[in-house]
């Protein structure tokens, strides 16, 4: 089983209308979005939700009316300032540190498991998929993003697929790391500006840390052929699989309003013709 994680190092660079767009040519594939902060591979493959789960992480103080004396001693700890004179815990500042639970001389703290958020199983038109919603301002999406990836593994091997299509987040934190993590390899969608060639640096460092083989595409090349050619010098500096270049197509953009990838929008569009040689070049690697 292979699992094949494409990721960018910055939002915004196309990562997720290439995965979408791989799903029309992959066999035996699951997908898994695993940017749980801000999901958006459903508004393309558009799922059918077979099974919900909450997803459950960190604590939340709450103190208990019948017990608290107000003696005052949790709001001195309280280093986030979360517990205010009504001895009530605002959940936005609680940070789950327990210091209240703990130090309480009346056991009057309850400390609840906090639900962060929610992970789904559903079916699209081209396979399962694995994907989450992490609630507004929750914390853990590394843990989060790790289990969408064991229940993503699970169906492949449960199914007996041999490919696992993962759609990462961007950056180089804690859900990056998550994402990659024992993947068989990581496909880094870049575009040719400045931020795009050093946050595709940053993420090439990370991969090459955790020594998963990393191959480099550039969407939209030919906006910027001289800052397509650094980072083309730079992906050959680094001994890297180049898999090919996506050009700037209006097609794409109509295909993602129609919520379609490029082949079901049109598959004779310059970018699909693109996507469909990268794809064998990746098939090549793997």
């Amino acid at each position: 089983m292979k699992e094949l994680v494409i990721i960018s190092g910055k939002g915004g660079t196309g990562k997720t209308t290439f995965t979408a767009a791989l799903a029309s040519m992959a066999e035996n594939v699951v997908f898994c979005d695993a940017d749980v902060d801000a999901a958006d591979l459903h508004l393309i493959l558009n799922p059918k939700i077979k099974l919900t789960n909450e997803f459950r992480a960190g604590h939340k103080a709450v103190i208990n009316s019948n017990k608290c004396i107000k003696c005052g001693s949790c709001i001195e700890w309280c280093k986030w300032k979360a517990i205010g004179d009504t001895f009530r815990v605002d959940p936005i500042l609680c940070e789950g540190c327990g210091v209240c639970y703990y130090l309480c001389p009346e056991k009057a703290v309850d400390f609840h498991e906090n639900i962060c958020g929610n992970w789904f199983i559903s079916d699209t038109r081209f396979g399962s998929m694995v994907h989450a919603q992490l609630g507004i301002a929750e914390e853990n999406s590394g843990k989060l993003v790790s289990l969408v990836r064991k229940e993503a593994r699970k169906i492949a091997q449960e199914k007996g697929l041999s490919l696992i299509l993962t759609d990462g987040p961007p950056g180089v934190g804690c859900p990056v790391i998550a994402s990659i993590g024992g993947a068989s390899a990581v496909i880094i969608i870049t575009e040719p500006t400045i931020s795009g060639k050093h946050d595709m640096e940053r993420v090439i460092q990370l991969s090459k840390h955790f020594n998963v083989p990393a191959m480099v595409c550039i969407n939209k090349f030919d906006l910027n052929l001289d800052m397509t050619g650094k980072i083309l010098d730079f992906v050959k500096e680094q001994n890297l699989k180049f898999l090919g270049y996506i050009p700037f197509d209006i097609a794409l953009t109509k295909s993602m309003i129609n919520r379609q990838n490029i082949f079901e929008y049109d598959s004779n569009s310059k970018s699909a013709l693109a996507i469909k040689e990268i794809w064998g070049n990746i098939l090549k690697e793997i």
